[in-house]
This record gives C-alpha cells, structure tokens and sequence, in this order.
C-alpha cells in the first residue's frame, strides 16, 4: 500500500492493474517499507496510522505499508514465523520490479516491528545486504533467539541496520543483531508500562510495543534521545560511559529517523572501537519519554572526600529548581583525579542561573562538619553537546550543606 503527500489520507496500490507503477511513486526520492508483526487476531496496529502521518510529515518519502495480515493473522505463532521468508520472498518481485523502473536499493529504508523486523532481515540477504537501511523495532525473541545471522536479522542485512530493543527476554529478542542497538531502560520493563498480569493485554504487549513509541516519538518531537555505548547496562549505571563525545562532535548515538548518519562517525572513530556497538539510555514513562543528561565532574583538591556522595540540582533564571536522578560514580575520589557522574532530568535546564551542591559522606561514622576543598566542578549537556559547558573554580564544600554555585563559561583547559 503506497502513501505519499499526494495521496496522504488514502493508500494506492503500488503498481496498477496492468502492472504500471503508481503516478505518485517517485522513483527518485527515499522510499521507506513499514513491516508490522505477529497478529494473532488479525486487528490492524493501533499505532500504524499514526506512524504513517508521522513519517509523512517528517519528509517527502515514498511510503510503503506492507499488509501481510493474511500470514500474520494465526494463533499458531509457529505458522507465522514461517510465513516470514514467503513475505520476504513475495516483497523482492515488488523490489525487482520497482529497480526496472529506475529506484534504488540504497534508497530503500525498511522499517519492521517484532516479526516485520526479521522480513526486513530476508528481504536484505536476498539483496545480498545491500539495501540503504533496516531498523528493527524489537525484533521478535521466540523461535529466533540465538540462531544463527542467516535465520534472523543481522547487520549484514543492509549498509546500516539499527535496532531497538524494549522487551528483551520476553516478546523481543536480547542479543545484539544491528551496527547499533539501542537499549532504552535496559531493554527491560519499560517505565510506564504495567507491572501486573491482571493489566491484561497490555501487561504482554506495552514492553514490546515501546520501541515503536520511541522511534514515533523521536520522529514527531524534539526529544533527542541520546545514548552511550557500553559494554553493558550495568556499567552504564555506573557513569562509566559518559565519553563518547569527548573526541567527537555529536558522537554520541541518537535514537532518531537519521541515525544512519551517526554512522559515518563510527567509521572514523578512535582506534580499538569496534565497528558494531550496544548503546543505553533511560527514558521517562509518558508519550514522549524524553530525558535529558549532563555529566558532572569534580576534581578535589585533597584526600578527605573519601568514597561520599554527590546530590546537586540546577536552578533556572526564574529561580525554579529541576532535581536530577545521580548515577552511580564510577571510581572513588582522589586528590587530583577527575570523578565523572551522569545526571538525568526530566525538564531541560538551558539557562543554569545556579548549581545546587552537596556532598555527604557514606559512613554515618565520619565528622559531618569536614571541608572539602574543590579545585573545579564542570557541567556539561549530553544531550545538547553544543552548548558551551559551564565550571565553578576553587570552592570549599563543606559536608552534608548545601551550597549554591553561580556558575560560569568555563574557561580553562578542560
């Protein structure tokens, strides 16, 4: 079924009758194929008009809607997955025939959900990988965790495959599968989402279903959900990986329509990276689940901060303060050494009129009443990495207060 801004409202059949190709189809211009999953009740997605209309409004793209309800449609998901290899086999005639009339494989950007994601997979490996784009929104897990790449999706099923994983171990699968995958919250039990059976459907389906509300909501808003690659969610956790973007602009991967561009920075990337990566991020619970990150980073001027703990919050030009959810720090302090913490904030803070600070140590045990000398504290966007970071110089902090930073551009070596 195709739509273009031509025909917005009403889907056309790709090619006519007679086997003409339809006059809206322009053969020059990106052309996305939108592949939904397992139906078992044979309903149309609840989420399908409103991905159309979104990608529509995005950009002027050929969109083709690939209805294989007829093999999807079965309570026997055995049934289904074999019906996958068909689907893709029955999509190549329309690819071949569309390559006749002049389009090309590199302009073609697959987008399939659970089962789709894997006929986007088959589809690439009977054009020898070499579509432009496969993005799979949690693929399915049952029935293709831990074959091998030639029975599922893999990233050597187009020049770029990215692929999001919001149910691993339940309804998607777990193992990495693209040139990025991305796993927002861990890739499990997704904020917002019900967290007892007696929810009914939506109990099975809300995890499985959050990639595709990410990808819409990363289309239709400005949320930028940036992400940071790492070796695992636990040591994302742990403010381990807040330097992606250290040595290039905008390295960070983002979860969004154009993140195949994000590619072309990893080809030039830093020796020993490698050429496929898990990146994470966390999320809020609500349409659209934007989240905002900053790294701060202190670097002490004496031994006595111990293994203690950071708390801070910034306060915008109208006073109004945005508290942030701290990760953990990723090594104890030490005199001289620079101690990162990634922060998270549920509201943007563009304008930081103040930075409030405190520190406390872990032990109950220790004087409350110590000062800890601070030789620089520097807060940077993650999320926007091209706002200039911000610093506070040699300051006393002393324990369990807290103390409010005017902060400034910063303007030594950082």
């Amino acid at each position: 079924m195709l739509y273009t801004r031509h025909n917005f409202q009403c889907a056309k059949p790709l090619f006519e009758q007679n086997n003409s190709l339809n006059i809206n189809f322009n053969v020059h211009k990106k052309t996305v194929w939108l592949i939904h999953g397992y139906r078992p009740m044979g309903s149309t997605p609840s989420w399908l008009h409103s991905f159309v209309w979104i990608l529509l409004n995005k950009e002027d793209m050929n969109l083709i809607v690939v209805d294989w309800n007829q093999g999807a449609a079965t309570f026997i998901y055995n049934r289904a997955v074999k019906n996958t290899r068909k689907v893709a086999e029955i999509l190549s005639r329309y690819i071949q025939n569309l390559l006749m009339q002049g389009a090309s494989l590199g302009n073609f950007h697959f987008i399939g959900m659970s089962l789709g994601a894997h006929i986007c997979g088959f589809v690439g490996k009977i054009f020898n990988g070499e579509l432009g784009r496969i993005t799979g929104l949690d693929p399915a897990g049952p029935k293709f965790s831990g074959k091998p790449s030639n029975s599922r999706l893999d990233y050597t099923d187009a020049k770029f495959v990215d692929v999001i994983h919001s149910d691993a171990k339940g309804l998607g699968i777990q193992e990495p599968l693209g040139h990025i995958d991305f796993y927002p919250n861990g890739g499990q039990k997704q904020p917002g989402c019900p967290t007892s059976i007696f929810s009914g459907l939506e109990y099975i389906k809300c995890d499985h279903q959050r990639a595709v509300y990410l990808f819409m909501a990363a289309l239709q808003t400005n949320c930028s959900f940036v992400s940071f690659p790492c070796h695992s969610y636990k040591d994302y956790k742990t403010s381990s990986c807040v330097d992606c973007g250290s040595f290039l602009k905008n390295s960070c991967p983002r979860l969004d329509f154009y993140a195949e561009q994000w590619e072309h920075s990893l080809k030039t990337r830093m020796k020993g990276w490698p050429l496929r990566i898990t990146a994470f991020f966390d999320t809020n619970g609500k349409y659209p689940f934007c989240t905002y990150y900053f790294v701060l980073s202190i670097i002490a001027l004496d031994e006595s901060m111990n293994d203690g703990n950071i708390s801070f919050k910034l306060l915008n030009q109208l006073g109004m303060a945005e508290n942030s959810t701290l990760y953990e720090k990723n090594k104890p302090f030490h005199k001289l050494q620079e101690v990162k913490f990634l922060a998270q904030f549920l509201n943007d803070v563009g304008n930081i009129s103040r930075i409030a600070l405190r520190y406390f140590q872990s032990s109950n045990f220790q004087c409350p009443q110590n000062k800890h000398r601070i030789q620089r504290l520097m807060l940077k966007s993650l999320t926007y990495p091209e706002r200039p970071p911000v610093c506070s110089y040699n300051f006393v902090l002393k324990e369990s207060e807290e103390l409010f930073l005017k902060p400034v551009t910063c303007t030594k070596n950082i």
